[in-house]
Protein backbone atom coordinates (compact mmCIF):
# COMPACT_ATOMS: atom_id res chain seq x y z
CA UNK A 1 0.00 0.00 0.00
CA UNK A 2 1.52 3.26 -1.14
CA UNK A 3 1.34 6.18 1.27
CA UNK A 4 3.00 8.93 -0.72
CA UNK A 5 1.75 8.69 -4.34
CA UNK A 6 -0.70 11.54 -3.68
CA UNK A 7 -3.11 10.56 -6.45
CA UNK A 8 -6.16 11.15 -4.20
CA UNK A 9 -4.86 14.42 -2.75
CA UNK A 10 -7.04 16.66 -4.91
CA UNK A 11 -10.19 14.71 -4.10
CA UNK A 12 -9.35 14.73 -0.40
CA UNK A 13 -8.59 18.49 -0.49
CA UNK A 14 -12.04 19.05 -2.00
CA UNK A 15 -13.56 16.89 0.70
CA UNK A 16 -11.62 18.59 3.48
CA UNK A 17 -12.78 22.05 2.34
CA UNK A 18 -16.34 20.99 3.07
CA UNK A 19 -15.50 20.29 6.74
CA UNK A 20 -15.30 23.59 8.66
CA UNK A 21 -14.43 21.65 11.80
CA UNK A 22 -11.13 20.55 10.30
CA UNK A 23 -9.47 17.14 10.72
CA UNK A 24 -11.81 15.82 13.43
CA UNK A 25 -14.85 16.40 11.17
CA UNK A 26 -13.05 14.84 8.18
CA UNK A 27 -12.11 11.72 10.19
CA UNK A 28 -15.69 11.49 11.47
CA UNK A 29 -17.01 11.52 7.90
CA UNK A 30 -14.57 8.76 6.86
CA UNK A 31 -15.45 6.67 9.92
CA UNK A 32 -19.18 7.16 9.20
CA UNK A 33 -18.67 6.04 5.61
CA UNK A 34 -16.84 2.89 6.76
CA UNK A 35 -19.62 2.19 9.26
CA UNK A 36 -22.47 2.66 6.80
CA UNK A 37 -20.98 1.15 3.67
CA UNK A 38 -18.55 -1.53 4.99
CA UNK A 39 -18.18 -4.05 7.77
CA UNK A 40 -14.92 -2.39 8.87
CA UNK A 41 -15.90 -2.19 12.54
CA UNK A 42 -17.67 -5.60 12.83
CA UNK A 43 -16.17 -7.79 10.12
CA UNK A 44 -13.11 -8.94 12.01
CA UNK A 45 -12.09 -10.04 15.46
CA UNK A 46 -12.81 -7.74 18.37
CA UNK A 47 -10.44 -4.80 18.40
CA UNK A 48 -8.98 -5.70 14.99
CA UNK A 49 -10.14 -2.41 13.39
CA UNK A 50 -8.37 -0.43 16.16
CA UNK A 51 -5.08 -2.24 15.52
CA UNK A 52 -5.36 -1.53 11.81
CA UNK A 53 -6.10 2.18 12.31
CA UNK A 54 -3.22 2.55 14.77
CA UNK A 55 -0.81 0.68 12.45
CA UNK A 56 -1.66 2.89 9.47
CA UNK A 57 -1.58 6.17 11.42
CA UNK A 58 1.62 5.28 13.28
CA UNK A 59 3.36 4.49 10.00
CA UNK A 60 2.32 7.85 8.55
CA UNK A 61 3.36 9.56 11.80
CA UNK A 62 6.84 8.01 11.55
CA UNK A 63 7.19 9.23 7.96
CA UNK A 64 6.01 12.73 8.94
CA UNK A 65 8.39 12.87 11.92
CA UNK A 66 11.34 11.73 9.78
CA UNK A 67 10.60 14.40 7.15
CA UNK A 68 10.28 17.03 9.90
CA UNK A 69 13.57 15.92 11.46
CA UNK A 70 15.43 16.21 8.14
CA UNK A 71 13.95 19.66 7.51
CA UNK A 72 14.96 20.77 11.02
CA UNK A 73 18.52 19.52 10.55
CA UNK A 74 18.77 21.19 7.15
CA UNK A 75 17.53 24.48 8.63
CA UNK A 76 20.01 24.26 11.52
CA UNK A 77 22.87 23.56 9.07
CA UNK A 78 21.80 26.51 6.90
CA UNK A 79 21.61 28.78 9.95
CA UNK A 80 25.11 27.67 11.03
CA UNK A 81 26.55 28.35 7.57
CA UNK A 82 24.94 31.78 7.48
CA UNK A 83 26.20 32.59 10.99
CA UNK A 84 29.74 31.47 10.10
CA UNK A 85 29.67 33.50 6.88
CA UNK A 86 28.38 36.55 8.75
CA UNK A 87 31.03 36.15 11.46
CA UNK A 88 33.77 35.79 8.84
CA UNK A 89 32.59 38.90 7.02
CA UNK A 90 32.44 40.92 10.27
CA UNK A 91 35.96 39.76 11.18
CA UNK A 92 37.28 40.76 7.76
CA UNK A 93 35.63 44.19 8.07
CA UNK A 94 37.03 44.63 11.59
CA UNK A 95 40.57 43.77 10.46
CA UNK A 96 40.31 46.14 7.51
CA UNK A 97 39.03 48.93 9.76
CA UNK A 98 41.86 48.34 12.22
CA UNK A 99 44.39 48.53 9.40
CA UNK A 100 42.89 51.79 8.19
CA UNK A 101 42.41 53.55 11.54
CA UNK A 102 44.92 52.06 13.99
CA UNK A 103 47.31 54.58 15.51
CA UNK A 104 51.03 54.31 14.75
CA UNK A 105 53.02 52.03 17.01
CA UNK A 106 53.83 53.83 20.24
CA UNK A 107 57.45 54.85 20.55
CA UNK A 108 59.58 53.60 23.40
CA UNK A 109 61.26 56.16 25.68
CA UNK A 110 64.58 55.49 23.95
CA UNK A 111 63.06 55.98 20.49
CA UNK A 112 61.28 59.14 21.62
CA UNK A 113 64.52 60.53 23.06
CA UNK A 114 66.35 59.68 19.83
CA UNK A 115 63.68 61.45 17.81
CA UNK A 116 63.94 64.52 20.03
CA UNK A 117 67.73 64.55 19.56
CA UNK A 118 67.35 64.31 15.77
CA UNK A 119 64.86 67.17 15.71
CA UNK A 120 67.14 69.26 17.95
CA UNK A 121 70.11 68.46 15.68
CA UNK A 122 68.15 69.55 12.61
CA UNK A 123 67.19 72.80 14.30
CA UNK A 124 70.81 73.33 15.36
CA UNK A 125 72.10 72.76 11.82
CA UNK A 126 69.50 75.17 10.47
CA UNK A 127 70.80 77.88 12.79
CA UNK A 128 74.48 77.49 11.83
CA UNK A 129 76.54 80.01 9.84
CA UNK A 130 74.35 80.30 6.76
CA UNK A 131 72.78 83.17 8.67
CA UNK A 132 71.34 84.90 5.64
CA UNK A 133 69.38 81.85 4.55
CA UNK A 134 68.20 81.06 8.07
CA UNK A 135 67.09 84.61 8.71
CA UNK A 136 65.24 84.73 5.43
CA UNK A 137 63.47 81.48 6.26
CA UNK A 138 62.43 82.75 9.68
CA UNK A 139 61.22 86.04 8.22
CA UNK A 140 59.20 84.11 5.66
CA UNK A 141 57.58 82.03 8.42
CA UNK A 142 56.68 85.20 10.30
CA UNK A 143 55.24 86.72 7.11
CA UNK A 144 53.10 83.62 6.63
CA UNK A 145 51.54 84.04 10.06
CA UNK A 146 47.77 83.64 10.05
CA UNK A 147 45.85 86.96 10.25
CA UNK A 148 44.16 85.93 13.51
CA UNK A 149 47.59 85.31 15.09
CA UNK A 150 48.91 88.82 14.41
CA UNK A 151 50.11 90.46 17.62
CA UNK A 152 50.12 87.27 19.67
CA UNK A 153 53.21 86.49 21.76
CA UNK A 154 55.61 83.69 20.91
CA UNK A 155 55.44 80.84 23.47
CA UNK A 156 58.34 80.42 25.87
CA UNK A 157 60.34 77.18 25.95
CA UNK A 158 57.68 75.63 28.18
CA UNK A 159 54.87 76.40 25.73
CA UNK A 160 53.59 79.17 28.00
CA UNK A 161 54.38 82.83 28.58
CA UNK A 162 56.87 84.95 30.58
CA UNK A 163 55.12 88.00 32.02
CA UNK A 164 56.28 90.78 34.32
CA UNK A 165 55.01 89.30 37.57
CA UNK A 166 54.81 85.60 36.79
CA UNK A 167 55.66 82.83 34.35
CA UNK A 168 53.58 79.89 33.26
CA UNK A 169 54.30 76.76 31.21
CA UNK A 170 52.09 73.92 30.04
CA UNK A 171 51.74 70.42 28.68
CA UNK A 172 48.53 69.03 27.24
CA UNK A 173 47.70 67.68 30.69
CA UNK A 174 48.57 70.45 33.10
CA UNK A 175 49.77 74.01 33.56
CA UNK A 176 52.44 75.26 35.99
CA UNK A 177 52.44 78.84 37.28
CA UNK A 178 55.44 80.39 39.08
CA UNK A 179 55.09 83.69 40.96
CA UNK A 180 58.28 85.00 42.64
CA UNK A 181 57.84 87.41 45.59
CA UNK A 182 60.61 89.94 46.31
CA UNK A 183 60.42 90.10 50.10
CA UNK A 184 63.11 90.34 52.81
CA UNK A 185 61.89 87.31 54.76
CA UNK A 186 61.30 83.65 54.05
CA UNK A 187 57.72 83.05 53.04
CA UNK A 188 55.56 80.45 54.75
CA UNK A 189 52.27 78.95 53.69
CA UNK A 190 50.35 81.15 56.14
CA UNK A 191 51.65 84.25 54.30
CA UNK A 192 50.12 83.17 50.99
CA UNK A 193 46.58 83.40 49.65
CA UNK A 194 45.77 80.82 46.97
CA UNK A 195 42.20 80.12 45.86
CA UNK A 196 41.80 77.61 43.01
CA UNK A 197 38.33 77.26 41.54
CA UNK A 198 37.16 75.38 38.47
CA UNK A 199 37.19 78.53 36.30
CA UNK A 200 39.04 81.11 38.38
CA UNK A 201 42.32 81.64 40.23
CA UNK A 202 43.48 84.04 42.94
CA UNK A 203 47.10 84.21 44.20
CA UNK A 204 48.83 86.83 46.34
CA UNK A 205 50.30 87.83 49.70
CA UNK A 206 48.03 88.33 52.68
CA UNK A 207 47.34 92.03 53.22
CA UNK A 208 48.39 92.93 49.67
CA UNK A 209 46.53 93.17 46.34
CA UNK A 210 46.55 89.77 44.59
CA UNK A 211 49.02 89.22 41.77
CA UNK A 212 46.40 87.15 39.93
CA UNK A 213 42.67 87.39 40.45
CA UNK A 214 40.62 86.45 37.41
CA UNK A 215 38.84 83.94 35.23
CA UNK A 216 40.95 81.09 33.82
CA UNK A 217 41.23 80.45 30.10
CA UNK A 218 39.60 77.02 30.58
CA UNK A 219 38.37 74.73 33.34
CA UNK A 220 40.65 72.87 35.78
CA UNK A 221 40.17 69.93 38.13
CA UNK A 222 40.09 71.51 41.58
CA UNK A 223 40.75 68.26 43.44
CA UNK A 224 43.82 67.48 41.28
CA UNK A 225 45.30 71.01 41.33
CA UNK A 226 47.72 72.08 44.09
CA UNK A 227 50.33 74.66 45.11
CA UNK A 228 53.55 74.81 47.12
CA UNK A 229 56.39 77.15 48.01
CA UNK A 230 59.79 76.92 46.32
CA UNK A 231 61.77 79.30 48.58
CA UNK A 232 59.97 82.62 47.96
CA UNK A 233 58.27 81.49 44.75
CA UNK A 234 54.70 80.23 44.76
CA UNK A 235 54.29 77.30 42.38
CA UNK A 236 50.71 76.45 41.32
CA UNK A 237 49.98 73.30 39.30
CA UNK A 238 46.62 73.26 37.52
CA UNK A 239 45.25 69.99 36.13
CA UNK A 240 43.36 70.65 32.89
CA UNK A 241 39.87 69.27 32.34
CA UNK A 242 40.29 69.28 28.55
CA UNK A 243 43.64 67.59 27.98
CA UNK A 244 43.56 67.81 24.19
CA UNK A 245 44.01 71.58 23.74
CA UNK A 246 46.74 74.14 24.42
CA UNK A 247 45.93 77.28 26.45
CA UNK A 248 46.69 80.62 24.79
CA UNK A 249 46.58 82.50 28.12
CA UNK A 250 46.41 81.78 31.84
CA UNK A 251 43.64 84.22 32.79
CA UNK A 252 41.47 86.17 30.39
CA UNK A 253 43.27 89.47 31.14
CA UNK A 254 46.64 88.05 29.97
CA UNK A 255 48.01 88.70 26.47
CA UNK A 256 47.50 85.60 24.26
CA UNK A 257 50.29 83.42 22.89
CA UNK A 258 50.38 81.93 19.39
CA UNK A 259 49.51 78.28 20.03
CA UNK A 260 50.42 77.45 16.39
CA UNK A 261 54.06 77.96 17.39
CA UNK A 262 53.92 75.59 20.35
CA UNK A 263 56.60 72.91 20.22
CA UNK A 264 55.01 69.62 21.41
CA UNK A 265 58.31 67.76 21.77
CA UNK A 266 59.43 70.07 24.58
CA UNK A 267 56.94 68.24 26.79
CA UNK A 268 58.24 65.05 28.43
CA UNK A 269 56.63 62.20 26.54
CA UNK A 270 57.22 59.76 29.38
CA UNK A 271 55.04 61.91 31.66
CA UNK A 272 51.98 61.71 29.41
CA UNK A 273 49.26 59.08 29.60
CA UNK A 274 49.15 56.48 26.83
CA UNK A 275 46.43 58.12 24.74
CA UNK A 276 47.90 61.65 24.92
CA UNK A 277 51.43 60.39 24.35
CA UNK A 278 50.35 58.44 21.28
CA UNK A 279 48.64 61.54 19.86
CA UNK A 280 51.73 63.76 20.45
CA UNK A 281 54.08 61.16 18.98
CA UNK A 282 51.83 60.88 15.92
CA UNK A 283 51.91 64.68 15.51
CA UNK A 284 55.73 64.65 15.75
CA UNK A 285 56.06 61.77 13.29
CA UNK A 286 53.66 63.30 10.74
CA UNK A 287 55.40 66.68 10.96
CA UNK A 288 58.79 65.10 10.23
CA UNK A 289 57.34 63.08 7.35
CA UNK A 290 55.89 66.23 5.78
CA UNK A 291 59.21 68.08 6.14
CA UNK A 292 60.95 65.24 4.28
CA UNK A 293 58.23 65.04 1.61
CA UNK A 294 57.14 61.58 2.79
CA UNK A 295 53.61 60.26 3.48
CA UNK A 296 52.10 60.77 6.93
CA UNK A 297 51.09 57.83 9.10
CA UNK A 298 47.48 57.94 7.86
CA UNK A 299 48.58 58.19 4.23
CA UNK A 300 51.02 55.30 4.71
CA UNK A 301 48.27 53.12 6.21
CA UNK A 302 46.03 53.77 3.21
CA UNK A 303 48.88 52.86 0.87
CA UNK A 304 49.59 49.65 2.83
CA UNK A 305 45.93 48.61 2.80
CA UNK A 306 45.70 49.33 -0.93
CA UNK A 307 48.91 47.40 -1.64
CA UNK A 308 47.66 44.39 0.32
CA UNK A 309 44.30 44.52 -1.49
CA UNK A 310 46.04 44.60 -4.87
CA UNK A 311 48.24 41.64 -3.89
CA UNK A 312 45.16 39.66 -2.83
CA UNK A 313 43.39 40.41 -6.13
CA UNK A 314 45.97 40.02 -8.94
CA UNK A 315 43.15 39.34 -11.39
CA UNK A 316 42.01 42.98 -11.15
CA UNK A 317 43.53 45.69 -13.37
CA UNK A 318 44.45 48.82 -11.40
CA UNK A 319 46.57 50.42 -14.13
CA UNK A 320 43.95 53.01 -15.06
CA UNK A 321 42.73 53.73 -11.53
CA UNK A 322 43.37 57.05 -9.83
CA UNK A 323 43.80 56.85 -6.07
CA UNK A 324 43.47 59.78 -3.68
Amino acid sequence: MSTDDGKFDQALFTLAEQHPGGVPDLLATIAGFLNRKTDFFVGGDKGEWEKLVLKIFRKEAEIAQEVARKKREEKEATDRRRAEARKKKEEEERLLQEQQSAAITELTDAEAAKMEQEIAAEKSSDSKPDNIVTSTTEDKKDDEEEPEDKGKLKPNQGNGCDLDKYTWTQTLQELELRIPFDVKFTLKAKDIVVNIQRKSLKVGLKGHPPVIDGELHAGVKMEESLWHLDKNTVVVTLDKINQMNWWEKLVLTDPPINTRKINPESSKLSDLDGQTRGMVEKMMYDQRQKEMGLPTSDEQKKQDVLKKFMEQHPEMDFSKCKFT
